[in-house]
């Protein structure tokens, strides 16, 4: 195919972004919705129309496209494989929903929210569709600009403060990684991905340069004790800031651990796994018990993500099937969960105005559409059979087990944690008595909020009894990592 589909799925947002921006006059906030909305829909046809013309059957980076950028120095290089075409299919799915939210969240300078958002899943495609180390970098440091401005201008009464603590956080985390990409292409002349690859990285170089990636990787994902930004973030942003956030741009470190760490640096990654294990544990423990103190449900969903990013590492560095495949698959659950959480955070905030959890209680005697809802999600986020909360978990456990059994036997003690704090925010919220006469002139969810929710609740429910699409597509390349890691272990005499 000659036809420049990665390049026209990356781009396609940007180009609309710019129309919004020509827009002009008071009456075109609604014009500009349908344009973003429009475009994103486009977007997300295209990412399932990759995802179903890629061969599953191969590990092999496929829709290759290859541009001569700087000199011969860097590649506009771009490609996916069953690992990436995930977090691109989930990106495509999750930007539609945040334009929809903005119809009820956001009030002022809608063109300017748009664009914003457009332009960050121009960022955020480009992420998962690199294959030089300089693109990735510079697509990966790009979303911190958009997400900045969602956050320092639409956000909440401190949102300059969490704006500035989410910037510097994960810049700084950063400027390691780019002196470790200049160092490999010292190293090695090239910052093409699949060559590195097949030269492989020098035994005694390795350690400092996944550190290096690391210190990214851990702020963006984020891991204890580099995560109290999130929490800031999350409760100053709009709903569909927080959405986008929790949804796409934290995994964006767990699929860097899977393309860069355990590839380039299997020896690195191999030492080091003693300190991930450790630092998920402290995440998954520390955090859900932190998240059980919680007043404002933002900050509670916040600490959440935290916990189960804890089991997203550990799945990783496993370095087994059910592991990595787990990982992969609660990233992409807790996408759609954490999303889904978020709005129902921001349905009750566009008419009460208050994240505080004392404020509700007995919602479900006057929205039981909304409580329906907000139970289902709930309980998918802590994990019950029959949603794709659970079987993401269970895998990654599965995969602790055979790696390390008391590793394991704490981590499934984060899975009663992380029930007790769920249940104790769904009784508080949606049962018990209604304190706050508020409540009762309350309305339930409208059609815009239906939609939202119930089609992500539809695909919760669908891959937690049907994960098959999901394990089929990531099948081959994970069972290619994990040999080419082994590999790299047999060839040291490390194993």
């Amino acid at each position: 195919m000659n036809f420049p589909i990665l390049t026209t799925l990356i781009f396609l947002p940007l180009i609309s972004s710019f129309f919004i921006f020509l827009s002009k006059g008071q009456k075109n906030d609604n014009s500009a919705i349908y344009i973003s909305l429009f475009s994103s829909l486009a977007t997300f046809i295209l990412s399932l129309f990759v995802w179903f013309s890629l061969d599953l059957s191969s590990s092999d980076f496929q829709f290759l496209e290859e541009k001569s950028w700087i000199n011969d120095f860097i590649k506009f290089k771009l490609g996916v494989d069953g690992i990436s075409i995930l977090f691109i299919v989930l990106t495509t799915f999750i930007t539609p929903i945040c334009i929809i939210s903005c119809v009820n969240s956001v009030k002022t300078r809608v063109k300017e929210f748009l664009i914003a958002i457009l332009i960050l899943e121009t960022f955020m495609l480009g992420v998962f569709c690199s294959l030089d180390l300089v693109v990735f970098y510079l697509f990966f440091e790009a979303g911190l600009i958009p997400m900045f401005l969602i956050i320092g201008v639409w956000g909440g009464p401190k949102r300059v403060y969490s704006a500035f603590k989410f910037f510097l956080f994960t810049l700084l985390g950063s400027v390691l990684m780019l002196a470790a990409i200049i160092f490999i292409y010292w190293l090695t002349g090239t910052t093409d991905i699949t060559q590195i690859y097949e030269i492989k990285i020098p035994k005694e170089y390795q350690n400092i340069l996944w550190l290096a990636f690391f210190s990214s990787f851990a702020v963006k994902m984020p891991m204890w004790p580099v995560h109290t930004w999130l929490p800031d973030a999350h409760v100053e942003a709009p709903t569909a800031g927080s959405v986008i956030l929790a949804a796409i741009l934290l995994k964006m470190a767990g699929y860097g651990f899977l393309r860069f760490s355990l590839p380039m640096f299997p020896l690195a990654s191999e030492y080091f796994t003693p300190l991930i294990f450790t630092l998920s544990i402290i995440a998954i423990i520390y955090t859900s018990l932190v998240a059980l103190m919680q007043e404002d449900m933002k900050k509670l969903i916040a600490y959440s993500s935290v916990a189960h990013m804890g089991y997203v590492t550990l799945g990783i560095f496993t370095f087994t099937k059910q592991g990595i495949e787990g990982s992969i698959f609660q990233m992409i659950s807790h996408g759609l969960i954490s999303a889904a959480l978020f709005l129902c955070v921001g349905v009750v905030y566009d008419r009460l105005h208050s994240r505080m959890i004392s404020t509700y209680g007995g919602l479900v005697n006057y929205l039981p559409k909304y409580s329906f809802l907000f139970i289902l999600f709930a309980l998918a986020g802590l994990g019950l059979p029959g949603t794709s909360g659970f079987l993401g978990e269970f895998l990654v456990l599965t995969g602790a087990f055979q790696k390390n059994y008391l590793i394991a036997m704490i981590a499934t003690f984060g899975v009663v944690l992380g029930a007790a704090y769920m249940l104790w925010l769904s009784k508080r919220v949606i049962f018990g008595n209604t304190n706050n006469n508020e409540i009762k002139t309350l309305k339930d969810v409208n059609k815009l909020e239906t939609l939202m929710l119930v089609s992500l609740g539809l695909l919760v429910i669908y891959f937690g009894f049907y994960p098959v699409p999901l394990m089929d597509t990531v099948n081959f390349s994970v069972d290619n990592l994990i040999n080419n890691y082994e590999l790299a272990i047999k060839s040291k005499g490390l194993n």
